[in-house]
């Protein structure tokens, strides 16, 4: 009897369907790497913020770079097909370059006819992946915005080493505790324009090993579903 019961277990759909494995992962992390800036961007909305903004915004629309981390964002008091089209057409394609891939999620104001026809005009491959929003709160989004992305984008990160502005502009970004020592800067500027090809090459093989290394520790988690019969 418990033998038969077991077995009746094992071949359930739905135990197997519902076990409790909603934090194991099912498959293993597939990693994406772009040779080059501005070659791939993801695309995702962070909401809702509480409490809003003095301007009533509470979504945020945020884009990154997969070569160098680089982030674009802005807040908006909501995130329609329109918003989504005129953020990629001027903070991306007009500031930057013109991207190959774009990376969203399923959600129909990232997804939709509007997207596809702009994807078609530019020749741009569109292609979707599972939604994440990170956490996150504050009622001065739109004011602070700005501060927490220079902040980001001049710090250094695991992933990259360098700064991710030093990737794309190819110098330091200036802070305000360094504008009195701008003899300092300069000579560092001739240093930089000499190295930043060295330091992108060395950047893209460290992106390689630690994407591995991110690889291994995640499939590490993986617990693969195999229906029975």
């Amino acid at each position: 009897m418990e033998v038969d019961g077991c077995d009746y277990v094992i071949k359930c759909h739905k135990c197997q369907t519902y076990v409790d494995n909603v934090h194991v992962p099912p498959t293993p992390l597939n990693v994406m790497a772009a040779p080059w800036s501005f070659l791939m961007w993801g695309i995702d909305v962070i909401d809702p913020i509480k409490p809003k903004a003095p301007n009533e915004h509470c979504f945020i629309l945020v884009s990154i770079g997969y070569f160098t981390k680089w982030v674009e964002a802005k807040s908006y008091a909501s995130v329609t097909r329109n918003v989504v089209v005129k953020f990629i057409k001027r903070d991306l394609i007009c500031k930057y370059d013109l991207p190959n891939h774009i990376i969203i999620d399923n959600e129909t104001n990232l997804n939709n006819k509007m997207m596809e026809e702009l994807c078609s005009q530019f020749k741009i491959q569109h292609r979707k992946s599972t939604t994440h929003r990170p956490k996150t709160n504050g009622a001065m989004i739109d004011m602070m915005l700005p501060f927490a992305l220079h902040g980001y984008c001049t710090s250094i990160h695991t992933s990259t080493r360098p700064t991710l502005y030093s990737l794309v502009y190819g110098m330091e970004a200036v802070l305000p505790v360094e504008v009195e020592i701008s003899l300092l800067r300069i000579q560092a500027r001739y240093n930089q324009l000499n190295l930043i090809g060295e330091k992108r090459l060395t950047f893209f093989c460290h992106d390689q090993l630690y994407q591995k290394r991110m690889k291994k520790a995640f499939d590490k988690k993986v617990y693969p579903q195999e229906f029975q019969e």
